[in-house]
């Protein structure tokens, strides 16, 4: 059955347009984890988890389109520097973090965004092992699941944003490094 060619598309726009309503479900809820808390998570989950989705219709249905290669990572952007911006801002996450984050995100996205007219930058491994790690720990921070299973939980949503920021950094230098390399390359063939 094929698909409406600009679906993948339509659901990466969705995503992107979710994030403010996500903010102002968590900040309007003001760190109470009351229902607004929990709804504010779970749309953040939802919306984070149609990454996968638009990405699989557009390999499966070979509708893969240059728009969707630069959307795509921005919508992840989008959504996840709210929720940082979110967390920082009911002060359950320091600013720093947040900061170290944001600037690697929108280096990137201005990067991606000044090439696009030579060639579009699709995510990379790593950068989708960050999307990943990002994903998880801020569902994991974003649930109020202190509430129900204790406050021990604290533990392992440090340890997963712990593992979330390093990949973070760790996949800003891996797209720095990759992009100058391949700048050194299309240099050397323009002067052959």
């Amino acid at each position: 059955m094929a698909i409406p060619r600009q679906l993948p598309n339509a659901i990466t726009i969705v995503r992107i347009l979710c994030a403010p309503v996500f903010l102002w479900m968590l900040l309007a809820d003001g760190g109470a984890d009351g229902p607004l808390r929990w709804w504010a998570a779970v749309l953040f989950i939802v919306a984070i988890a149609t990454d996968g989705i638009d990405g699989y219709l557009a390999r499966r249905h070979h509708i893969v389109t240059d728009l969707g290669k630069l959307l795509d990572p921005i919508a992840d952007k989008v959504l996840t520097g709210c929720a940082f911006v979110g967390l920082s801002i009911l002060a359950e996450l320091p600013w720093w973090t947040t900061i170290v984050v944001l600037v690697r995100e929108i280096g990137v996205t201005v990067h991606r965004l000044l090439v696009a007219g030579n060639h579009v930058v699709a995510a990379a491994w790593m950068g989708k092992l960050k999307t990943v790690a990002q994903a998880v720990a801020l569902s994991l921070a974003l649930l109020p699941l202190w509430t129900v299973v204790g406050e021990w939980i604290h533990w392992v949503n440090l340890i997963t944003m712990s593992i979330a920021v390093v990949l973070t950094i760790a996949s800003g230098i891996d797209y720095v490094v990759t992009e100058v390399r391949g700048s050194r390359r299309m240099r050397r063939g323009t002067a052959a």
